[in-house]
C-alpha cells in the first residue's frame, strides 16, 4: 500500500511527522511526502526523505492508495477507490458523504472518532484543544493591559488578574490550568456538572447555574440547552464578567451555531483593558461581537475570534495530531502493510463516512 502525505494549504501543521512515518515503517508500505509539507512546522524535506519518497502533489493523489491531511482536498481530487482520512466535518458539511461517495472515496473522518478510553490515544479533537486552551491564556494575556499575577513591589502591591472561563471541557481545562499557572483568580462555567470536580482540582471556582439539560449520552461533548437555562446562564456569565479581565470562551455543540455566552450588553459593563479571547469563533463564537479570524475592540475591550490556534504552535500540533494519526492507522494496516478494515471494530466503524 502508498500513503501519501499532504502540504497543508493554509495550516502550518502536517498530519504525520517523521517520526509517525518512521513508527509506522513496515514491509509492502510505502510513503508518498508532498514536497514542503513539514516545512512550516520545522520538519525538513530530508527528515521526510530517509522514510519515503518526496514528490508534486499531482504525483502524490495518482499514486496513493490512501491519503492523509489535517484538512481535506476537494473531493475530485482524490483518485476513485482511493482511502482518505481527514479532518471532513460531517456535521458541519452534511454534503461531504454524498460527494465523496460519488467520486468513489472511502473517507474517515477524525472528528468522528468516537470519543472513548478506547480511542482516547487517536482523539485529535482533544489533543489540538488542550494546545489551543493553553495558547488563548498566552495569547488573552499578552493583550491584557495589565498583569496576571499578584505583584508586590516597592512601588505597591498589584491584586493577580480575574479570569473567567466558559467552558470546561479539554481546551477550558487547559486554559484554567495555565491561568492558574500564571497566578491568576479563576473562576469557570460549564452545564456539565461532572466537571465541577475537574475545575475545582485545578484550583478555579466552578460557577454553577442550575437546570442544565442532562448530556450523559452526549459522548463527552456538550449538549444543546433551553433558552430559559441560557438566559440564566447569561445573566450570571454577565455578573462575573463584569469583574473579569481576561474571559476564555470554549463552549461549543457539535453541528450547531456556538452558544452566545457573553452579550455586547455585558462587553460594554466590562472594564477597559480586558480581553476576551473566543475558540468558538468559527462557529459564531461565545460573544456576541465576536468576529471569526478578527480582532475587534469594543469601549475598550480586546474580542480575539480564533477557533485555529493550536495552528500557532505548530510543531508540538503537529507531533500530537500526528500520534493520533499513527494510532488510528495502525488499526488499519497489516502487517504485511496492505490495508486491511475491520468494520467490526467501532473505532474504525464510527470514524468511516463514506465506504467505497
Amino acid at each position: 500500500m502508498i500513503i501519501g502525505l499532504i502540504r497543508e494549504e493554509r495550516d502550518p501543521r502536517v498530519a504525520l511527522t517523521p517520526a509517525n512515518l518512521a513508527k509506522l515503517s513496515t514491509p509492502g508500505l510505502q510513503f508518498l511526502v508532498e514536497q514542503g509539507a513539514g516545512e512550516r512546522a520545522f520538519f525538513t524535506d530530508e527528515q521526510y526523505a530517509a522514510h519515503g519518497k518526496l514528490v508534486s502533489r499531482a504525483d502524490l493523489l495518482s499514486q496513493a492508495d490512501l491519503v492523509v491531511s489535517i484538512h481535506p482536498l476537494p473531493t475530485t481530487s482524490y483518485r476513485k477507490g482511493s482511502t482518505a482520512i481527514a479532518l471532513f466535518q460531517p456535521f458541519v458539511d452534511p454534503e461531504i458523504n454524498t460527494a465523496l461517495q460519488a467520486q468513489g472515496v472511502t473517507g474517515f473522518s477524525l472528528d468522528m472518532i468516537p470519543r472513548t478510553t478506547l480511542a482516547q490515544a487517536m482523539d485529535v479533537l482533544s489533543s489540538m484543544a488542550g494546545i489551543a486552551g493553553f495558547k488563548a491564556v498566552l495569547v488573552g494575556a499578552a493583550a491584557l493591559s495589565r498583569y496576571v499575577p499578584m505583584m508586590v513591589t516597592a512601588a505597591g502591591t498589584v491584586k493577580p488578574a480575574k479570569a473567567l472561563v466558559l467552558g470546561a471541557g479539554v481546551a477550558g481545562l487547559q486554559a484554567i490550568a495555565t491561568c492558574r499557572r500564571l497566578g491568576a483568580s479563576v473562576e469557570a462555567f460549564d452545564t456539565r456538572q461532572a466537571a465541577k470536580e475537574e475545575v475545582e482540582s485545578l484550583g478555579a471556582k466552578f460557577v454553577q447555574v442550575e437546570g442544565a439539560a442532562d448530556d450523559r449520552g452526549a459522548g463527552g461533548y456538550a449538549v444543546a440547552q433551553s433558552e430559559e437555562f441560557l438566559a440564566r446562564q447569561r445573566a450570571e456569565v454577565q455578573n462575573r464578567a463584569s469583574k473579569a479581565d481576561l474571559i476564555i470562551c470554549t463552549a461549543q455543540v457539535r453541528g450547531r451555531k456556538a452558544p452566545i455566552l457573553v452579550t455586547a450588553d455585558t462587553v460594554s459593563q466590562m472594564r477597559p483593558g480586558s480581553v476576551i479571547v473566543d475558540l468558538a469563533a468559527s462557529t459564531g463564537g461565545n460573544c456576541e461581537l465576536t468576529q471569526n479570524e478578527q480582532t475587534v475592540v469594543h469601549n475598550g475591550v480586546t474580542i480575539i475570534g480564533d477557533s485555529n490556534l493550536q495552528a500557532k504552535m505548530p510543531e508540538d500540533a503537529s507531533t500530537l495530531f500526528g500520534n493520533n494519526v499513527t494510532n488510528f492507522l495502525k488499526l488499519m494496516i497489516g502487517k504485511d502493510g496492505s490495508l486491511q478494515l475491520d468494520f467490526n471494530n467501532e473505532i474504525i466503524k464510527g470514524s468511516c463516512i463514506t465506504s467505497a
